[in-house]
């Protein structure tokens, strides 16, 4: 793919926004190859993790403003400017949707600047690596524009509280590892350029864990962010929890704690 680079091992599959002279900045183009990618994942039993990174000095500096989406358009264009910056910034919230929605727990490789529209798709992650270089950048309210962009007002207030999300937000706020850490938006912290490989290894742990399990617990957590209360999730939590009863994984990982020895889970 022209501006992703993809690579797949052992049911992990890397993707790497690979646009590193513009550090990433998003363009229709990456949007449109990131979610067939993402789309592609919905149905796919055999990649069992996804890490996401970004080639180069940064993860991702949010929407390409110098590119197509800000031209002026031609005289054959079948769309206004308006209408084809709607459409850029509503498919850049389709990724972030997707990122949610796909079985697969999603791991961010983060380095460099997190800015922009990058911020939302790290942050709609399941789990965040970051190197010492990694800078969480929200300038929407320096430049006119508003911090609701591509989920941000609905993932940021989720991770660090409605309060501290205002702060963040209004202020435009810049945030350096030791600050993104201490507000819980960092799982792991890595040695500088060591995200990926840091990544990998989370991955790795990801990978010994019960398929269904993972799955499952991802859906639960998701519906969790909207459920009207609890006893609607203890309903969908029973329904998931009995199915487990009938894997050959179950039966597999309560031998493997008896036997104390690592489960060998093949998601049946």
């Amino acid at each position: 793919m022209g501006s992703l680079g993809l690579d797949r091992r052992d049911g992990v599959l890397t993707v790497a926004l690979s646009r590193p002279e513009r550090l990433n900045a998003v363009t229709a183009e990456l949007t449109e190859e990131l979610l067939d990618v993402l789309n592609g994942l919905m149905g796919d039993p055999h990649t069992r993790v996804v890490v996401l990174t970004g080639e180069g000095r940064g993860f991702c500096s949010g929407m390409d403003l110098q590119g197509a989406e800000a031209s002026e358009p031609s005289e054959a264009s079948a769309e206004g400017r308006v209408q084809r910056l709607h459409r850029g910034i509503a498919r850049g919230g389709e990724v972030t949707a997707r990122l949610r929605e796909i079985p697969q727990p999603v791991v961010a490789a983060l380095h460099g600047p997190v800015a922009g529209m990058g911020v939302s798709w790290a942050l709609a992650c399941d789990l965040r690596v970051a190197d010492p270089t990694t800078r969480f950048v929200l300038p929407f309210t320096d430049l006119g524009l508003s911090a609701g962009d591509c989920g941000l007002s609905w993932l940021l207030p989720r991770l660090v509280g409605s309060a501290r999300a205002a702060e963040l937000a209004y202020l435009a706020e810049r945030l350096d590892l030791d600050a993104a850490d201490r507000l819980g938006l960092v799982t792991r912290r890595a040695a500088e350029g060591e995200d990926l490989a840091e990544a990998h290894a989370l991955a790795d742990r990801l990978l010994a864990k019960s398929p269904y399990g993972l799955r499952r617990t991802k859906e639960l957590l998701n519906a969790s962010l909207d459920a009207p209360g609890l006893r609607t999730q203890l309903m969908a939590e029973t329904s998931v929890q009995t199915l487990a009863f009938f894997t050959k994984d179950l039966a597999e990982g309560m031998t493997a704690a008896l036997e104390k020895r690592p489960p060998d889970f093949r998601n049946l």
